[in-house]
């Protein structure tokens, strides 16, 4: 009797516990959290530096805009043309004066509205704290009156409205301060939780645009290694993926389980050259390393197609990246030039030398993005064909190398425009002395021309001197452009509005939705 009481309740709690289930569609625990988006990313900035996703730290503010916390005055569309975003219009009153009207039905994440005072302490926050904005803005004094902001620059900033939809322009309530490492921004989600593993997001009560999100609860998650962010999108734990290995991709082509969004960025891959190294100062040699290396085939066989070969800093899809002529693959003539420079002997492991030194130089990388180990690799075998013997650093601690300037050469990715402008990256990259020109490539005629682009507002102007620039530093053979990112997202196919956009910004929108 007492095993048959016991088969007895037992049955009679199973049917009660499916009884409860009835009605609901994923249960108690799904009920309790409403809606929720698992994303997983190699690309969470954060964790490569400290986790934040206060917008004037570095640059944390990748996050805040990637991740619907914050949102800029002006933003890009697709075709990376500058449009209002919190602004309503704005107004260039003189060469140093740029007045803005705000949308006058912005709130913050904690429902305080958004004036122009409020925007007039954030931006002077930004160039108080950040270490970009202050040498991009030129910012002098800004008025707030209303709903209204007047920023007057010390010099002529032509791209200023490019420059204010940075991400590290994302507006912030200052006066809610920065908390866990936690921002109030204007955004479709409010960050609840942030660290180097990722971050928690939940749904903006108070979000102000017309289309309101969808989600109850997003949660980003960091995952560096590309075969673990394939098999947990795999097993179904993730609802969509950024960074997938290339060889990851012909997993996801069943259409009946996934879809895929696909676009083309700025982002390059690209080998500065450092001018402080003696072999390097040698134009030949820089020439020769230049002409050892078939993009195409980097692009084509090691990157699987994914992937644009380059020729100068900007795709040649925009108007300030065309008709380049940059070194053409020809190891043959490579070899010539480093016979010219006076490498003349071989070693017994097969490198040249000069006065009995073989020509060995450094290439210093990280390991975050996925194409540079690769390049990395591919670059160690191409220089080895034409005799140079390369030792590759590609560490996450690649700052101090470049801190204490033990490299060579230093390849990166760097997105090149994002303020669909060429004088961000032509400023902080090339001009003399800056503090990212790794290089230390120095060139009065191109440091001049930098000079009259920041001071011309003619878009065609501008494009033009961008071009001539850039042809200029192929000649000099100053940077090595290697190829730019096709950048992929994939996602289960019942995701929608989640879709790749060529600022490498704008991910999480109120549009993202789960069917």
């Amino acid at each position: 009797m007492n095993n048959k009481f016991k088969c007895l309740l037992t049955a009679m709690l199973g049917a009660a516990l499916l009884l409860s289930g009835c009605g609901s569609d994923t249960g108690k625990t799904a009920k309790e959290e409403g809606k929720v988006f698992h994303y997983g990313t190699m690309a969470y900035g954060p964790a490569m530096q400290n986790a934040s996703t206060d917008p004037h730290d570095t640059y944390c503010g990748w996050s805040t805009v990637r991740y619907g916390v914050g949102e800029t005055l002006f933003k890009f569309d697709n075709e990376m043309n500058v449009q209002p975003w919190l602004a309503e219009s704005y107004e260039q009153v003189d060469d140093n004066t740029l007045k803005i009207k705000l949308r006058d039905d912005i709130t913050f994440s904690n429902g305080k509205k958004v004036t122009g005072e409020a925007v007039k302490a954030c931006l002077e926050d930004l160039i108080k704290r950040n270490d970009r904005a202050p040498h991009d803005l030129k910012i002098d004094n800004i008025t707030a009156d209303g709903q209204t902001v007047t920023i007057h620059s010390a010099e002529k900033v032509p791209a200023m409205i490019n420059y204010l939809a940075d991400p590290y322009g994302a507006i912030i309530d200052m006066e809610a301060g920065i908390k866990d490492k936690i921002a109030v921004g204007t955004g479709p989600y409010v960050a609840v939780k942030v660290d180097d593993q990722g971050i928690e997001l939940t749904k903006n009560e108070h979000y102000w645009g017309q289309t309101k999100p969808k989600m109850d609860k997003i949660i980003v998650r960091s995952i560096t290694d590309g075969d673990s962010l394939s098999m947990a999108m795999q097993s179904g734990e993730l609802d969509a993926v950024q960074g997938l290995p290339y060889a990851s991709l012909p997993n996801f082509q069943d259409t009946s389980k996934y879809k895929i969004s696909s676009t083309a960025t700025s982002r390059v891959y690209q080998a500065a050259m450092n001018f402080k190294t003696p072999a390097l100062q040698d134009d030949r040699v820089r020439k020769a390393i230049a002409m050892a290396l078939d993009k195409d085939k980097f692009v084509n066989v090691l990157l699987n197609g994914n992937g644009v070969a380059a020729t100068g800093a900007f795709p040649d899809t925009t108007p300030y990246g065309k008709g380049l002529n940059g070194p053409k693959y020809d190891p043959e003539q490579a070899k010539a030039l480093l016979k010219e420079a006076g490498y003349t002997e071989t070693n017994s492991d097969g490198y040249i030398t000069k006065d009995g030194q073989p020509l060995t130089l450094r290439w210093l990388t990280y390991t975050s993005r996925q194409e540079l180990p690769l390049l990395a690799e591919y670059a160690q075998s191409a220089l080895k064909d034409i005799g140079i013997k390369l030792d590759v650093n590609a560490t996450d601690n690649y700052k101090d190398f470049l801190k204490r300037g033990e490299y060579d050469i230093y390849a990166q990715a760097i997105v090149t425009a994002p303020t669909g402008d060429p004088e961000y990256y032509l400023m902080s990259k090339i001009y003399s002395n800056q503090p990212y020109n790794n290089g230390y490539y120095s060139n009065p005629q191109v440091d001049a021309m930098i000079d009259q682009l920041h001071n011309t507002f003619d878009r065609n102007q501008r494009n033009d001197l961008a071009i001539r620039i850039q042809q200029q530093i192929l000649n000099d053979d100053a940077v090595l452009y290697a190829s730019f990112l096709k950048m992929s997202f994939v996602m289960k196919k019942n995701v929608t509005g989640f879709a790749a956009h060529p600022s490498d910004y704008y991910e999480i929108t109120p549009e993202l939705d789960m069917q």
